[in-house]
């Protein structure tokens, strides 16, 4: 008994779906706090300080000044700029299309973008096998956002913002991509998630300056403490430590809980109510997650033990 309830704890902290399912979760409020919230503060302001906060608090919790070093040896340092930079990217391209869009809407074309960004990343920096499960799971996820990008009640899509939730979603499949390459060369990913945010939160802060009216207003900062604390310092905890046990494409797709949870806190809060093509987006879009998340095994080959995997073949 004691035996078989080792191996459950061991397979448990050895699995990486899990942490990032979570992490996408808590991600999935984001779109819908903002809304909620109503600042007046510009949503650049907003990210830059939700950055700078998180990534100080997050470093304060898991980062060593060994690990930090960590990121900026040959071989390392270009991967850690690629990461910040990108970084910055999602974070200020996602919280103006949430502006233009709506939470559902902009969190579901965002990370429907990410899988197909990431298991490509995957494909061309460390030869993982996409697969059928990918495949099956990113049409499923460009077939949902066709769907719910199609107009409702007469009104089409703001495509300015359709673009910046596409971008929000590339640059997170790069940090993907980056993270893992980073932990492949030995650097310390529990240090690299808080140097990134606290990085990318830096290069917002010209815009918080440039136009700082309403960040000191009640409503935005409750969303700062809220964004920084639960969906940037809880959720790039969860996120780091289950990225580097699955593959990049997993990753990326198991990122679809986002736009999801957005969606049904868009309809339980905000008082959204999508039409069928949107119902139906949504349905493909979980589609997609359950495909990704299914078990990938070699045609005549028993699946490795979670202690066996190797680095290539551990995922977000």
């Amino acid at each position: 008994m004691t035996s078989a309830a080792g191996k459950l704890g061991h397979a448990l902290r050895a699995g990486g779906v899990t942490p990032v399912l979570a992490a996408a979760f808590l991600w999935g409020t984001v779109g819908p706090a903002q809304i909620l919230a109503h600042s007046s503060a510009t949503p650049a302001a907003i990210g830059a300080c939700r950055m700078l906060l998180g990534g100080l608090v997050l470093g304060l919790i898991t980062a060593r000044p060994a690990g930090v070093r960590s990121l900026w040896q040959p071989g390392r340092r270009g991967w850690m700029a690629v990461s910040v930079l990108v970084t910055a990217a999602f974070q200020v391209c996602f919280l103006e299309a949430v502006d233009r869009e709506g939470a559902a809407l902009a969190t579901a074309v965002t990370f429907g973008t990410v899988p197909v960004v990431s298991g490509l990343c995957g494909r061309a920096l460390a030869g993982e096998r996409l697969g059928g499960a990918w495949a099956c799971g990113t049409v499923c996820a460009v077939a949902g956002i066709a769907l719910l990008l199609l107009p409702a009640d007469g009104q089409s899509a703001d495509s300015t913002g359709v673009l910046l939730g596409a971008v929000a979603g590339a640059s997170f499949g790069v940090y993907i991509a980056a993270t893992k390459q980073l932990g492949q060369r030995g650097a310390d990913t529990a240090a690299a998630a808080p140097v990134s945010v606290f990085g990318a939160g830096v290069l917002a802060l010209p815009w918080a300056l440039a136009d700082p009216d309403g960040l000191a207003g009640p409503r935005a900062l409750l969303l700062i403490g809220w964004l920084a604390l639960g969906t940037t310092t809880l959720g790039y905890l969860l996120f780091t430590w289950g990225v580097t046990r699955i593959s990049g494409a997993r990753a990326g797709t198991l990122s679809l809980a986002e736009p999801l949870v957005a969606t049904v806190l868009g309809v339980l809060l905000l008082g959204e109510r999508p039409g069928a093509p949107a119902v139906a987006g949504s349905a493909l879009l979980l589609g997609g997650l359950v495909l990704v998340s299914l078990p990938a095994r070699r045609p005549g080959r028993p699946a490795p033990a979670p202690s066996a995997v190797t680095g290539a073949d551990r995922r977000r």
